[in-house]
């Protein structure tokens, strides 16, 4: 039996009401931190979370010894990410903007979890002052409940919606895990082979400065004020990557990036050195680098992503990479052939851990669109006329 049969069979004939969500939950509002009981960390006494709004661990204020929620119920953040919908089924302490939804009749909390997720962007809240989600936005929103006479049935239902949304959960989760863990290992391969191959003895090969390698074209390099740029589809650079697009180019062909900010550097956030190719406009926060070959140009955007440039930067309220230093790093120089070489190899590397890169959020999209399909089907039951009237 294919899904969509399954579906149709499980809803066939259903009947639905649809009941103001006050009908269903007590509805609370978080209250003040419990400043006599207050630990910031779990322990023996303090076990019981303080939370607020937030996503997932963000959402976590601290701990005390007394919950104010104790039955299984769902949280919804009212300020900042609004809508946020959690699921949760141990004691708690709501604070300052979280709505806390306590079921007062019998239902499947998940299944309740699960349709406030699908509604979780469709709240209207006013744009003016300070955007917040209040109890009386939430008591008559709808909620539908499957033969609400049957309540026996109503459960079995909402049970097996609830097996098969979990189902999709943990298949996303579990797909994620696995690309994730396959990502990993490919950086780890890729990283050994890259230090290997960037590894030389000693007098196996000469050495020379970045500056006698490469031509620095920094002279020509000037930034745009955001108000004077002019919108376009020429990528305008700057020290980790594209930064908005303008209509006119200084640059026309392959050249080397190289981050002179030295907190990224430092922090190494995003990749240090990085080729670009095309019209582009780079602004001073970013060396760019001329080569011959696109071996020659591979080869030093290899070779500076792999080590350590902490002793190249100078200067302590804005430490930068300096055109002097940058100039003066020194990087093994083997044949054109041998440099030749060692890009093909890194680049099939650096090929396939970016292609499951970008793999990665591709499918967990897909999955995520598959889930909402399913979801989407599950939980949008037909309202009738005095349900709307309602």
């Amino acid at each position: 039996m294919s899904q969509l049969n399954y579906l149709d069979k499980l809803l066939d004939g259903v009947e639905v009401e649809w009941k103001p969500l006050d009908k269903l939950f007590d509805i609370y509002a978080g209250g003040d931190v419990p400043k006599d009981a207050l630990s910031g960390v779990e322990t023996e006494e303090f076990n019981i979370p303080i939370l607020s709004n937030g996503i997932g661990d963000k959402s976590l204020y601290g701990w005390t010894n007394k919950a104010k929620i104790e039955k299984p119920s769902l949280t919804i953040s009212a300020r900042g990410t609004i809508g946020w919908t959690s699921y949760r089924d141990r004691p708690f302490f709501p604070i300052v903007r979280l709505l806390v939804l306590t079921p007062k009749v019998e239902l499947n909390l998940r299944y309740a979890y699960y349709f406030m997720k699908m509604i979780e962007n469709n709240y209207k809240v006013a744009p003016a002052g300070i955007p917040q989600l209040t109890k009386p936005m939430l008591k008559n929103i709808l909620s539908p409940i499957p033969c609400p006479n049957n309540p026996e049935k109503s459960l079995a239902i909402q049970t097996e919606i609830v097996r098969i949304l979990d189902a999709f959960t943990a298949m996303t989760a579990e797909l994620t895990a696995e690309l994730t863990a396959e990502l990993d290992m490919r950086k780890k391969q890729y990283n050994y082979y890259r230090d290997q191959l960037l590894s030389f003895e000693d007098g196996e090969v000469e050495w020379k400065t970045l500056g006698e390698l490469a031509e620095n074209l920094d002279s020509k390099r000037k930034p745009i004020t955001s108000g004077l740029r002019e919108a376009g589809d020429i990528p305008y650079y700057g020290a980790s990557g594209i930064v908005d697009y303008v209509k006119d180019y200084i640059f026309d062909g392959d050249y080397l990036l190289v981050s002179e900010d030295g907190a990224n550097l430092l922090a190494r956030n995003t990749p240090i050195a990085f080729s670009i190719s095309g019209k582009t406009w780079v602004n001073n926060h970013a060396h760019v680098l001329k080569f011959e070959t696109y071996a020659e140009r591979k080869y030093v955007e290899y070779y500076l992503n792999s080590i350590d440039l902490t002793p190249y930067i100078s200067g302590a309220a804005q430490p930068k990479l300096n055109k002097k230093n940058l100039g003066s790093i020194k990087i093994p120089n083997p044949t054109p052939k041998e440099k030749e070489r060692i890009v093909a190899i890194l680049d099939k590397f650096d090929s396939l851990t970016c292609s499951i890169k970008e793999g990665l959020p591709r499918e967990i999209e897909l999955r995520q669109k598959q889930y909402e399909y399913y979801r989407d089907l599950l939980l949008s039951f037909p309202k009738s006329y005095s349900d709307e009237a309602a």
